[in-house]
């Protein structure tokens, strides 16, 4: 069965999860990244077009395989779209053996308590089903917590295990992303709140129940190893946050059992103007960084 298979290799296989979700909010910004000027394209329709030719660039590149990448998160129109004529989760799985899991959430809510919640997210079972027949996996949902408030991001992971349960009943794998701003006054206290949180999320989840979990690189090496060892966890991966990929690669070297799922660090050097030789050895080349730093720990 594709989801066993799927399953095995995110929780034991080398290699870490290509981001490539950006949604409306981010993708002029991508976009701008990659060479493509905001006068460049009319609308929505033209934009997401755009953005969807440069995200199939990258999965149609020779170094983009499960070899390496063991995942690829997907913004809805992606899933929606096609690679080489084919849906690009089937395409992701049978053609690259790359696992495709699909951004859920609506964006943030303003900031309270020290934190930015998930919007609501209607029509998710719906959603969820349709991506289930797609041939995706899991799933990925971003909350960010800003400080070290206690009941800030004891609603944070509340809000996360909830929707999260709600997903696993639609026979998918969350990952859930409380992500810990790398702005934060009080970054360490804030990771000691949240690990705890999550540990007590966890416990209380079904002992069936199955989650990977996204969390901000800590500033403590390993402080995240409780999680990385709990068994309802498949697998923790790391976000960019902001940081270099050189940086980036660096701390996540450190934590042991921690893989990468980068989306800026992965592809802030490619640009729209680049060869398609040039193109494939800059991805390669990033790729290569981002697999060591996951595999090969210090």
């Amino acid at each position: 069965m594709a989801n066993e298979k799927m399953l095995a290799q995110m929780a034991e296989k080398q290699g870490f999860i290509a981001a490539l979700d950006q949604s409306g909010g981010s993708t002029p910004g991508a976009l701008r990244q990659y060479g493509i000027a905001d006068d460049a394209y009319n609308g929505e329709a033209e934009m997401f077009a755009l953005m969807h030719e440069m995200r199939v660039r990258i999965m149609t590149a020779p170094a983009f395989t499960g070899e390496k990448v063991i995942g690829a998160i997907l913004f809805e129109r992606t899933m929606d779209g096609e690679a080489e004529g084919k849906p690009v989760p089937t395409f992701l799985w049978e053609d690259r053996g790359v696992v495709p899991f699909l951004k859920v959430d609506k964006g943030l809510e303003a900031e309270a308590d020290g934190v930015q919640m998930m919007k609501p997210i209607p029509g998710l079972d719906a959603l969820l089903q349709r991506a289930a027949k797609l041939g995706v996996f899991g799933t990925k949902m971003r909350s960010v917590i800003h400080q070290a408030s206690e009941k800030g991001i004891a609603a944070v992971v509340k809000q996360q295990i909830e929707v999260g349960e709600q997903i696993i009943a639609q026979g998918l794998v969350p990952i859930l992303e409380p992500e810990v701003s790398i702005k934060s006054p009080d970054k360490k206290g804030a990771e000691k709140i949240l690990r705890d949180e999550l540990l007590k999320g966890l416990d209380a989840l079904p002992e069936s129940s199955r989650v990977m979990i996204k969390l901000t690189i800590p500033d403590e090496a390993d402080f995240y190893r409780p999680l990385i060892e709990h068994p309802r966890v498949v697998r923790v991966v790391a976000l960019s946050g902001g940081y270099t990929r050189t940086d980036a690669c660096k701390r996540l070297a450190e934590n042991h059992g921690m893989i990468a799922s980068f989306s800026r660090a992965l592809i802030n050097e490619l640009k729209k103007s680049m060869s398609d030789s040039e193109f494939n050895s800059t991805l390669a080349k990033s790729i290569d960084e981002i697999y060591e730093a996951s595999v090969e720990k210090v």
